[in-house]
Formats: C-alpha cells, structure tokens, sequence
C-alpha cells in the first residue's frame, strides 16, 4: 500500500497507521538538525516522517513483530537515518547509548491509550498498541516519570493520548516537570477525543 510518498506494509500483529498516527505525523514539530526519538515505532509510519525533517531519528518499540516491520519498511523505502532498537520505553536507549549522549530535541510517542480491562487484553503483541491498562494511564505514566531525562533543554515532547485517558492529568504532571504545554492538534470520534498534547523544555 501507499501512505503518502513512501511504499508501506503492514501485518496483523502490528498496530496499523490510524487516524491518531496521521494526527502526529501531520503535526510534528521538528526542526533540521534535531535530533529524534520515538517511542513505540509500530510500523515505522512517524519515524518515516520524522526521518524527512531531522539528521538522525532512533526508534524503539516493545512488539518484536514491529521491529521487524519497521526495518523493512524503511529499508523499502531506503531510509537510512533511523535507528531501529527493540525494548520497552527508554530501556534499549540506556542499552544502546551507555556512556554516550542519551538526550534529544524531540522526543514522540502515540500511547497505547485506551482503558483496558483483564477480559480486553489481547494474548498477542498488537495489545502493546493499546492496552493503558484500568484508566488508560498505565504506560502514559510510566513515560512521563522518564521523559525529561533524555530531552535536551529547550526540546520537545509530542504525544498522542484519548480523552478517555485523563489528557488534563497528562498537561499537569508535563507542567509539574517543567515543561510549557499545548493541545495542537485534536480529532472528535463518537466516543472520545484523539489529542496531541507538544511540551517544551526550558
């Protein structure tokens, strides 16, 4: 399939590029020279786009099967300046980068968002894409309390979450940290609001 300029394959165990995905991809607040990190790649689709406007982008994510189509997206696409690691949250980028500078200009993440109860969650890897856990906060949380360390001063955070999953309390614990944060771009569907909260760091 096509998405956009780039030549794009998906697969059953992989989170496919959704209405949340083109929200960030359309709004990405990126600059030449930045220096890029995202988290939860999925299919690749945001690194794609994030790979046009900055010098180096790293992404991660926890669902090998994604990891997996990530590298093949890219390389059918002959991107060249994203690197792909596997693991949860900042944990392959302490791996990866240890003794070396661990910090970025941007940091992206579309959150697994959604409450999930136990009878929701499913035995296979597409849960990571979704699965917040009771209140939708269980990843959300986890990456804020990380988050500022591994910005640059003066960097961003871009993240994309449901007003199923308490967006006010996302906006005060960014602004609890230090950051100054705005809704930039939203989306209504029947049930909830999709919306990409930008933080800066100064």
């Amino acid at each position: 399939m096509k998405i956009g300029e780039f030549e794009f394959e998906t697969e059953e165990m992989v989170y496919e590029p959704s209405d949340d995905s083109f929200l960030l991809a359309e709004n990405l607040d990126i600059n030449s020279g930045d220096r890029v990190l995202e988290i939860g790649t999925g299919s690749g689709i945001i690194a794609m786009y994030a790979s046009k406007l900055a010098d180096e982008v790293v992404a991660t994510d926890i669902n090998f099967n994604a990891v997996q189509l990530a590298e093949k997206n890219f390389s059918s696409n002959d991107i060249n300046n994203i690197k792909l690691l596997f693991g949860d949250l900042f944990e392959p980028v302490r791996a990866e980068f240890e003794g070396k500078d661990q910090k970025f200009d941007v940091i992206l993440f579309n959150t697994p968002y959604l409450p999930t109860d136990d009878c929701e969650i499913l035995e296979d890897n597409l849960n990571y894409a979704f699965d917040g856990g009771l209140d939708g906060r269980k990843v959300i949380d986890r990456f804020l309390n990380e988050v500022k360390d591994y910005l640059n001063e003066g960097g961003r955070v871009q993240l994309i979450q449901s007003s199923l999953s308490n967006v006010e309390e996302t906006l005060l614990r960014l602004e609890e940290l230090g950051f100054i944060t705005e809704i930039t771009a939203s989306e209504k569907f029947f049930f909830e609001e999709i919306v990409l909260i930008t933080g800066f760091l100064y």
